[in-house]
């Protein structure tokens, strides 16, 4: 082809690329151990973070939470600097403001993470609102661990601009981060995604929008199946914990898991995933499971689960 015609077809790839979304202002929704862990590592590396939830009270907690573990951080990554280690607790919060009123500040941001209660109607009603103040330009995304992105994404008019943005708990200590890209996600919104969740310092891992995603989907039903192996008299939970810490190196063991987890949270997943699959055993509801979060044990928050904490 003749000379010209290389040189512009290269550069429309070059306008192409340019066009990827660069996130600056981040919004979070919910100040909660999630929310808080997300607007930390945004912050600290360097985004304009807006973190917001319903009364200044919640915020407070949540921005002193952060600050509690930018210490922590600060202690490891800066042992021998502590100069540095301040100046850079200043600057990560100096990038971080907080708000009650989320239609306001969404006016002028990128993106926006929902980190809420695990509930679709709730979820939906916050993004079909936000939906008619955010820009054109700006990327939706929810950090739900179970729900179906697609759903949430069918409530507003920029199913191309919504993705998954799932983190691991604790966030600043997680290195993973599941991008969920629904049949409507654009590639632009998808590369956008992947690119804030390197810029965050984390490893992103992509996956369709498939109940739990990559993690949650192969380790509730293995949780799960180490109950009924323990409901049937197999195995003591105890041993249970040992073996798959000894024979499969997990730091820790299913039982150990659920309570750290929640067994409020993990019977919350299992009996989404069995109204959507009634007949796939692996979702199947367990009698022990249900009878220990009726008795409100449950695991490490309330003191007993599996196993009594003191």
């Amino acid at each position: 082809p003749p000379r010209h015609f290389v040189r512009a077809a290269s550069s429309d790839a070059a306008t192409a690329a340019a066009k990827k979304l660069l996130i600056k202002h981040v919004t979070i929704i919910g100040g909660g151990l999630m929310g808080a862990g997300i607007a930390q590592v945004a912050a600290a590396s360097g985004h304009t973070v807006v973190l917001v939830d319903q009364s200044d009270e919640i915020l407070k907690k949540s921005t002193k939470g952060i600050e509690e573990s930018l210490k922590r951080v600060t202690k490891k990554k800066f042992a021998d600097k502590p100069e540095a280690g301040a100046e850079f607790i200043k600057k990560t919060l100096k990038n971080l403001t907080t708000s009650t009123d989320a239609a306001s500040v969404v006016h002028s941001t990128d993106l926006v993470i929902e980190a809420i209660v695990e509930n679709l109607e709730v979820k939906n009603e916050l993004f079909k609102r936000l939906d008619k103040f955010a820009p054109e330009h700006t990327i939706f995304a929810s950090n739900t661990s179970s729900l179906q992105i697609t759903k949430m994404a069918n409530a507003t008019t920029r199913q191309d601009r919504f993705g998954g943005l799932h983190f691991f708990n604790p966030v600043p200590m997680m290195k993973l981060v599941e991008v969920i890209k629904t049949p409507m996600t654009s590639q632009k919104t998808f590369e956008s995604l992947v690119d804030f969740s390197k810029a965050v310092g984390k490893s992103p891992v992509s996956c369709k929008d498939t109940p739990g995603f990559i993690v949650n989907r192969l380790l509730v039903p293995y949780m799960m199946e180490a109950v009924r192996l323990f409901e049937r008299g197999d195995a003591s939970k105890e041993d249970i914990d040992v073996a798959m810490k000894l024979g499969a190196g997990y730091p820790m063991g299913p039982f150990e898991l659920l309570d750290y987890v929640g067994l409020d949270t993990s019977k919350y997943i299992i009996d989404g995933w069995h109204s959507l699959e009634p007949n796939n055993p692996l979702f199947a509801p367990s009698p022990l499971l249900n009878k220990l979060v009726e008795e409100k044990k449950l695991g490490k928050k309330t003191g007993e689960g599996f196993y009594k904490y003191k």
